[in-house]
C-alpha cells in the first residue's frame, strides 16, 4: 500500500484537536487512510454513512447515534447526515479531548454551513487529493521549500512520453491501478457519470442532470482559463444564477478547483477573476475522450492540461507541507500574466510559468520579470516548468526546470 504524505500531519492534528475532518473527492482514498489509522491504534472504530442501516440509524436518531459511538470513532461520508453535527458538538463539549472523532466527507464542509458552523473551534480540516506523483513513486516532495530557498541541483527530467502518460492517467488510486490507459479512462468516465447522476443529487435537487454533465465537460475543455460565467451560461443555456449553483456543487464535491488571483491593495491594475481547474488531469481528459494520440496532436490542449497537472501537483504538496503556502495566479489588465504565484507564510513570492515545450528561452521569463518588479523585496524566484530534461539558470533567481522536478529533484 502506498504511503499518503497527509498521514503525518493528520496524526499530529488528532493529537491536538477533538475532531479532524478529511475532505476530498470520492474515491481519492479517504476511507483507506482512515482505516490505516485504526490499524495503527490511533482510532478505535469505523462507521460509514454509505451503509444503509448506519445511514438510517443516524437519520432517525442523530443524538442517540452519536451518544452510542465509542471513543475515537471514524465517521465516513458524514456530509450525508448533517443533523449529526450538533450532537457531535455537544459530545465534544461534554468530554473535550484530542482525537475523539475523525470525520471524512466527499463534500467540502466549508460549503456546507450546517457542518462547518457546528464545529468551529473544535475541528481541523485537511484535504486529501488523488495521489501525487511523489506518492506514486514513494518519494517525498520538497519542491516548494527548495523554490523559496533557491536550493536546486542539476536535474535530468523525464522523457516526454513518460510525463504525458502521467498526465493522461492522473492520480485517482483505482484509475492508476488499471493495467492500460484505455481501462483507466473507462474507469474515470464511469466515475464522472456516477458523480453527476448520484453524488450531485445527494446534495441538491437537480432536474436537468445533463446540464451538470455539460458544465463539467466545458470546464475540462477550458481548464486553466479565467472563469467566465456569462460565456458558460450562454453555452449551456441556463440562467446565470443556475450556473453559479451548478458550479458551487462541483466545487463542493471537490472535482473543480478555483485558483484565486494574486493582487495587492495598492494597485487597481490587477485582474481579480479566478482560474478554474479540474482536480485531476486524468479525469479531465477522460471526460473529453482525449487519448494519447489526440493529445499529441492538440497543442492547445497540451498546454492547458499541463498547466492543470502542475496546479494539481502544487495543491497536493501544499496540503501536506510543514509550512503554510497559498496558490494564486497573476494577471494584469494590460495582459501580463503568470500561471501561478505561490506565497509562503512570510509573504514571500515565487512565480511559476508552465510551458508544454521541450525548450525554454529568455523570452519565456518576461512576465516573471514583470512580477519580480511588482513584488520587490518579496520576490523569492521565478520558474518556467517545461517538458525538457535539464535545469537551466536564466538570470538571478530565474530557472528553467523540468516539470518532473516537482517530485524528482
Amino acid at each position: 500500500m502506498r504511503t499518503r504524505w497527509l498521514l503525518s500531519p493528520l496524526k499530529t492534528l488528532l493529537g491536538l484537536m477533538p475532531a479532524v475532518f478529511i475532505q476530498g473527492a470520492r474515491q481519492v482514498g479517504k476511507t483507506t487512510l482512515a482505516k490505516q489509522l485504526i490499524a495503527e491504534g490511533l482510532m478505535d472504530a469505523y462507521f460509514t454513512l454509505d451503509d444503509l442501516a448506519t445511514l438510517q440509524g443516524a437519520q432517525q436518531d442523530p443524538k442517540g447515534f452519536v451518544d452510542a459511538l465509542p471513543e475515537r470513532a471514524v465517521l465516513d461520508e458524514v456530509q450525508r447526515v448533517p443533523q449529526l453535527m450538533l450532537p457531535l458538538k455537544q459530545r465534544i463539549d461534554a468530554h473535550y479531548k484530542p482525537g475523539m472523532f475523525l470525520l471524512t466527507g466527499s463534500a467540502s464542509p466549508l460549503t456546507l454551513p450546517q457542518v462547518a458552523d457546528a464545529l468551529v473551534g473544535r475541528m481541523s480540516i485537511v484535504t486529501l487529493h488523488p495521489f501525487s506523483q511523489g506518492e506514486l513513486e514513494g518519494r517525498r516532495e520538497g519542491w516548494l521549500s527548495r523554490a523559496f530557498e533557491g536550493r536546486f541541483s542539476m536535474h535530468s527530467g523525464l522523457a516526454a512520453n513518460d510525463l504525458w502518460q502521467r498526465v493522461l492517467r492522473g492520480g485517482y488510486p483505482q484509475a492508476v491501478a488499471q493495467p492500460t490507459l484505455s481501462l483507466c479512462q473507462m474507469w474515470l468516465r464511469s466515475y464522472a457519470e456516477t458523480l453527476i447522476t448520484r453524488d450531485v443529487r445527494l446534495l441538491a435537487d437537480i432536474e436537468r442532470v445533463a446540464d451538470m454533465g455539460r458544465l463539467l465537460q466545458l470546464l475540462a475543455a477550458q481548464t486553466g482559463q479565467l472563469l467566465n460565467l456569462a460565456n458558460l451560461s450562454r453555452e449551456i443555456g441556463v440562467p446565470h444564477s443556475t450556473l453559479q449553483r451548478y458550479l458551487l456543487l462541483l466545487e463542493t464535491l471537490m472535482v473543480v478547483v478555483r485558483v484565486p488571483p494574486w493582487y495587492t491593495t495598492i494597485t487597481q491594475q490587477l485582474l481579480k477573476t479566478p482560474k478554474v481547474f479540474l482536480n485531476d488531469t486524468g479525469l479531465a481528459l477522460a471526460i473529453l475522450e482525449i487519448g494519447e494520440e489526440r493529445l499529441r496532436q492538440d497543442a492547445l490542449m497540451r498546454g492547458r492540461i499541463l498547466e492543470n497537472f502542475v496546479a494539481c501537483e502544487l495543491l497536493k504538496q501544499i496540503s501536506y507541507a510543514e509550512t503554510a503556502y497559498r496558490l494564486y495566479h497573476f494577471r494584469t489588465s494590460k495582459g501580463r500574466e503568470v500561471d501561478f504565484v505561490v506565497e509562503n507564510a512570510h509573504g514571500q513570492i515565487v512565480g511559476i510559468e508552465v510551458k508544454a515545450s521541450a525548450t525554454v528561452g529568455a523570452d519565456d521569463f518576461r512576465h516573471l520579470r514583470a512580477l519580480a518588479e511588482w513584488t520587490g523585496e518579496r520576490w523569492a524566484g521565478g520558474f518556467v516548468l517545461y517538458t525538457g530534461s535539464m535545469q537551466v539558470p536564466f538570470g538571478e533567481r530565474l530557472w528553467g526546470t523540468p516539470v518532473s522536478s516537482l517530485w524528482q529533484a
